[in-house]
């Protein structure tokens, strides 16, 4: 697959802060674990920071899921659940995405959410990118990328995967349910924002106490996010869980509160360990996340849409 070719002048140039409100959209493996269900609910109520034009479910498989395909299903279900909760409508903004991988043979997965993806990729200012947000696997920005490769130019992909490039592997489980996926988005040149998981957001830690404290009574979106938590977690007295998946909507929100680094986009190898050849275009990479300002931000609109 060739992509169109991109000036390491308009990479680096989209690769900066929007600095204002952003055109986005949320690929989520919703039911994967519990963190999703937080970065959903805080972008959707950061309306001030983003405009959220859709939300796609992306396949996963662990023990939650019977397959990916079910993991997407399931993951579909939780953002209806969730939308209900906030008092979103679902028509026209929810998608169910890919209910198989691109896998070894590299073949893109046709389904609603790429299909929506290309068409608003496509229909963008070249002065306005869309910001594709993806906190799952990333078959469907992949898939959308292989399907319609001159989207490079309209969008900005930014996503929860792998681990920190100084870390002795990157079988972190966003990224090792699809590598191939991975390193076609890698490869494509496409102006990438990676934010690691180990090393970089995996001290966004949080309590069941706090949340209690904090978002316990504030609405049925509040209420739902603690019981997850408790169920998530039943040994949950004195335990912390991390919701890594938040520092993305942190990091569109206020860039200072997830501090990055311009450097060579890393090579994915096949043995899935990260690989440096400083001749490859740049990418925008995560060092650090600044847990009390996230937390305190979403802690605060989840508590003033419950009416706290």
């Amino acid at each position: 697959m060739t992509f169109p070719e991109l000036s390491e002048a308009f990479r680096i140039k989209r690769l900066q802060h929007p600095g204002r409100k952003a055109r986005m959209v949320l690929d989520t493996d919703t039911y994967n674990e519990i963190d999703d269900q937080f970065a959903l609910t805080y972008a959707l109520l950061s309306p001030e920071q983003m405009a959220v034009e859709a939300i796609y479910a992306a396949p996963f498989h662990n023990n939650r899921s019977a397959g990916p395909g079910d993991g997407m299903e399931k993951s579909y279900e939780e953002i209806l659940r969730l939308l209900d909760f906030l008092g979103v409508a679902a028509d026209g903004f929810a998608y169910r995405g890919s209910t198989a991988y691109i896998g070894a043979a590299r073949q893109p997965q046709d389904n609603a959410a790429v299909h929506d993806l290309i068409a608003r990729a496509l229909a963008s200012p070249d002065d306005d990118p869309l910001y594709v947000v993806a906190i799952g696997a990333i078959t469907n920005v992949a898939s959308a990328l292989l399907l319609a490769p001159e989207i490079v130019r309209k969008i900005v992909v930014v996503w929860l995967g792998g681990h920190n490039l100084n870390m002795p592997h990157t079988r972190e489980f966003n990224l090792k349910q699809d590598v191939p996926a991975a390193q076609i988005a890698l490869d494509s040149g496409v102006p990438f924002v990676i934010v690691p998981c180990y090393g970089v957001t995996s001290h966004l830690l949080t309590t069941l106490a706090e949340l209690q404290a904090f978002i316990g009574g504030a609405g049925r979106v509040g209420d739902y996010l603690c019981q997850i938590f408790k169920e998530y977690r039943p040994d949950s007295f004195g335990a912390s869980s991390v919701i890594w998946d938040i520092s993305t909507i942190g990091w569109l929100i206020n860039p200072e509160w997830v501090p990055t680094d311009l450097t060579h986009s890393p090579i994915l190898t096949d043995q899935v360990t990260w690989s440096v050849d400083r001749s490859r275009h740049l990418a925008r990479v995560a060092n650090f996340v600044h847990r009390d300002p996230i937390f305190r931000d979403m802690f605060g609109k989840i508590r003033a849409h419950g009416g706290l």
